[in-house]
């Protein structure tokens, strides 16, 4: 898949629709909806087109009662974060290395936000934090190259265990290569997060999509 940089056009609202993230105890991915205030579950199987993937931090505040929120970096050791709570204002504002501290106690958790296109042809955005960003970086690590021409798909999970807490992380797989009709479309949902991230980087941080439960409070 031939890929632009992120840096030839603009645009203005995130081209997202749904924000999910893994529900450990219900071993699926689930979001919010807004409209019905509730959250969606999304069963397994999934399978994706991947777009990009960034760096940003999530979380709730306890001074403020409040969720955290921060801008998406592409490259967290070069790239300042401005991390925020929507009603405490601002936290912390640097490299996440030096400012992690500052992230921890307040309440904000590291995340790894993963753009894709879903089977319905819809961007969405996976919310990857603590175990489930390793499984992420270790598959990453081997399949980075395949997963601009092959779908990823997660068609299971594992069980995991830290002391006495048990947890699940989806699995991480390389499914079918695209066809020439997929990978054209797959380019043109990419020309959306260029433009999206191109003017994103030329204002404040924005108030990202957040929604914070007592589960999305683990590290698991």
């Amino acid at each position: 898949m031939s890929r632009r940089s992120l840096n030839e056009t603009t645009g203005s609202s995130n081209p997202a629709t749904k924000f999910l993230e893994w529900k450990s105890n219900d071993k699926c991915f689930a979001y919010y909806d807004r409209e019905a205030k509730e959250q969606v579950k999304v069963q397994l199987p999934i399978k994706v087109q991947f777009l990009e993937h960034f760096h940003n931090v999530k979380g709730w505040n306890d001074a403020s009662s409040s969720g955290i929120y921060s801008n998406e970096v592409k490259f967290i050791s070069k790239e300042p974060l401005k991390v925020k709570a929507f009603k405490g204002g601002d936290i912390a504002e640097g490299l996440y290395s030096e400012i992690r501290g500052k992230i921890r106690d307040a309440g904000g958790k590291y995340y790894r936000s993963v753009y894709a296109v879903n089977d319905t042809g819809e961007i969405i955005n996976l919310q990857f934090k603590g175990a489930v960003v390793s499984a992420y970086s270790d598959f990453m690590n081997e399949n980075e190259g395949k997963c601009e021409s092959s779908f990823i798909e997660i068609n299971s999970f594992d069980k995991k265990k830290k002391g006495a807490t048990e947890y699940t992380v989806p699995t991480f797989e390389i499914g079918k290569a695209f066809t020439a009709k997929q990978n054209e479309f797959a380019n043109d949902k990419y020309k959306d997060i260029v433009s999206y991230f191109e003017n994103y980087k030329a204002k404040d941080v924005s108030e990202v999509e957040v929604e914070v439960d007592q589960e999305s409070d683990l590290d698991f």
